[in-house]
C-alpha cells in the first residue's frame, strides 16, 4: 500500500518562558535530500533526547488532530499538521498499523521505524495545556520515529511504501509495554527482541530489567527534577 505524505522542516526558535525548540515547522514542496541525520534544512534544539541517527524523522498521523480538536475545542485551531513538530504526516497509518522495525521506501531513501515518540514537557508549553504530554502518552497518540537506512532524495510526491516488516511488535504495543503495563520482564524481553528498536529505548528497557523497577516519567512529561 502506498501512503501519500506531507513533508515539514523547521529551524530552532527562541521561546519566552521555555527552552529553544524547532517544533514550529512548515510544509516543504519539491525534492529534499534525506541524510542519515534527517531532512536537509531541519534542525533540533538539542540532540540528547531529540534527533540523532535513531530519531532522524518524526511521523505523526493526521487522524489524531480531530481527536485533540474535540478534546480542546477552544484551542481547536491549533490542532493541524505540523503542530506536533512532525517531519512526515499521513492518513491511513496509525500506531496500530505500524510496527517497530518496519522499513519503508520513500523516494530514493529507505527509512526504518525505531520507537514511539516519547512525549516531553515542551509540548505542554507549546500547546498551553499543562498535561498535554501525559495525555499523549496515556492515549497512545504519540506518533513514531525513524532512522535512515539509505539516504537519498525524497519529496511529498513520493509515497511511503512498506518494504519489509521484521518484528511482531506494533508501535501501539511498544507504548503499552513501556508505559501502560505493570512490570513484566517477559514483555520487556519481547520488546528488546524487536528488530530495529532504537538504542535509547533498548537502554531504558534493559536498565528497567536490571533494576527491577519502572523509571519515573515525571521529568520527561513535566520537566520536574
Amino acid at each position: 500500500m502506498k501512503h501519500r505524505v506531507q513533508v515539514y522542516t523547521g529551524a530552532i526558535r527562541e521561546y519566552t518562558g521555555s527552552r529553544p525548540s524547532a517544533i514550529a515547522k512548515h510544509q516543504v514542496e519539491g525534492e529534499l535530500r534525506l541524510t542519515p541525520l534527517g531532512l536537509e534544512g531541519d534542525q533540533q534544539a538539542e540532540t540528547v533526547h531529540h534527533g540523532g541517527p535513531d530519531r532522524a524523522l518524526c511521523h505523526y498521523p493526521q487522524e489524531h488532530y480531530l481527536h485533540w480538536a474535540r478534546e480542546f475545542p477552544e484551542q481547536a485551531d491549533l490542532f493541524a499538521a505540523p503542530a506536533f513538530g512532525e517531519n512526515i504526516s499521513t492518513r491511513g497509518m496509525t500506531e496500530q498499523e505500524v510496527f517497530i522495525g518496519d522499513i519503508y521506501r520513500w523516494g530514493e531513501a529507505l527509512i526504518q521505524v525505531t520507537q514511539p515518540r516519547s512525549p516531553c514537557f515542551k509540548l505542554n508549553f507549546h500547546f498551553g495545556i499543562s498535561d498535554m504530554s501525559q495525555r499523549m502518552q496515556q492515549t497512545g497518540r504519540c506518533g513514531w520515529l525513524y532512522r535512515v537506512v539509505a539516504a537519498g532524495n525524497v519529496s511529498g510526491d513520493a509515497p511511503l511504501v512498506l518494504a519489509s516488516r521484521v518484528s511482531d511488535v506494533s508501535v501501539t504495543e511498544a507504548m503499552a509495554i513501556a508505559w501502560h503495563m505493570p512490570f513484566d520482564d517477559e514483555q520487556y524481553h519481547r520488546l528488546l527482541a524487536a528488530a530495529g528498536l532504537s538504542a535509547s529505548w533498548t537502554k531504558t528497557i534493559q536498565q528497567r530489567r536490571i533494576s527491577g523497577k519502572i523509571e519515573d516519567f515525571g521529568r520527561r512529561l513535566f520537566g520536574s527534577k
